[in-house]
């Protein structure tokens, strides 16, 4: 966990200091991800298909707002609508149209999401969506995350039917509009979808803003289920054709992210609790109050050592030898005049005393 916490510290840091390049990289990679998925999965019009295409509009779209890279996406994919039939991109510009001007009663800052959404439908993990806007966002990311949703699935039903669209004459393209309207605002799949993705988000908010202990845990792991749960029922119910695959890895991935949050954006130690209760003239409060887990990111002292420094370390270092050696030699010279003076003076004793007599007794 400190491993974790202090690799968290490490990449708020980098952020702070390269927020603008991370940004711009950021849009790179939603951008390819979004213009690669709508020219391999539809691809009807061959001269905007390409990769230089792709690329082009990634690069212009990462520089400019993410409102912009919504707009181009969009028109992207009208324009491959237009190649296949002019009735399907009439009745698709509409409900483009339609999910804009809804999308701007409610918020105009998260137009991201909408992006996000659809890139996660497409690869099949669409509950980490509610896991996640439940987690970090409001009541506010509701309508681009419904927006996202039913962008998705108008691209996936007019793919999956794009044989029966294949009409330009002229006299059928009012039955074109009308089949592809029918078509559209009768798919059970996609409602069904919007149900589960804005009651999970709900339930993951509505636990997320409790003060309970691991409400984060808590949140993930009911709402996630409760995607499964429904998405289940859904396919029974409304005979619609959801993977029980993708909806059980979509929930593991979805559980798995709520976790890394917590860490991320929460991290916060249960265990030193405290309850404050204090009132003033008007209210009585009563505050839960837990503290967050904090760590010390180890820092790192690089010294740069030049050509002129080694050399006055090479001095010192002769220095310190040679006082060495002189204070060994004074310690050698030391021992040997105690050692003559010992002797001079065992030799006088002998003599005072006689000892070295051989006659005396």
């Amino acid at each position: 966990m400190n491993t974790i916490l202090v690799w968290r510290e490490k990449v708020q840091k980098l952020y702070a200091d390269y927020s603008l390049y991370i940004t711009i990289m950021a849009r790179l990679l939603l951008g390819g991800l979004v213009f690669g998925l709508i020219n391999s999965k539809i691809g009807y019009m061959k001269s905007v298909s390409s990769i230089v295409c792709t690329a082009g509009l990634t690069v212009v779209c990462a520089f400019l707002p993410v409102i912009v890279m919504v707009l181009a996406a969009a028109g992207l994919v009208l324009l491959h609508f237009c190649g296949l039939s002019m009735g399907v991109a009439l009745v698709s510009a509409v409900l483009f149209v339609l999910m804009y001007i809804f999308y701007l009663q409610f918020s105009t800052r998260q137009s991201w999401l909408i992006l996000i959404t659809a890139v996660a439908f497409a690869l099949k993990i669409p509950l980490v969506i509610p896991v996640a806007v439940g987690l970090l966002g409001g009541f506010a990311s509701l309508a681009p995350i419904v927006c996202g949703t039913m962008a998705y699935y108008v691209i996936h039903s007019v793919r999956v039917s794009s044989g029966t669209f294949k009409s330009e004459e002229l006299s059928k393209i009012l039955d074109v509009v009308t089949a592809t309207a029918k078509q559209l605002l009768g798919n059970k799949e996609m409602w069904l979808m919007v149900a589960v993705i804005v009651g999970c988000t709900l339930l993951v908010y509505g636990i997320r803003t409790r003060s309970v202990n691991h409400a984060w845990k808590i949140a993930s792991g009911v709402g996630a289920a409760a995607g499964l749960v429904l998405g289940l029922v859904g396919n029974i119910v409304l005979s619609v054709d959801l993977s029980l695959v993708s909806l059980i890895v979509g929930t593991a991935l979805a559980i798995g992210f709520g976790l890394l949050a917590e860490i991320l954006f929460l991290s916060v130690d249960y265990t030193r609790t405290e309850y404050v209760e204090f009132e003033d003239d008007e209210y009585h409060y009563f505050v839960k109050a837990v503290p967050k887990i904090g760590v010390a990111v180890p820092e790192k002292n690089v010294k740069h050592i030049t050509r002129r420094q080694e050399e006055a370390e090479d001095g010192r270092r002769t220095k310190r030898k040679s006082a060495r050696q002189e204070e060994e030699l004074g310690e050698s010279d030391m021992t040997l005049e105690e050692h003559t003076d010992a002797l001079l003076l065992t030799r006088s004793l002998s003599k005072e005393l006689g000892l070295d007599d051989p006659q005396g007794k």
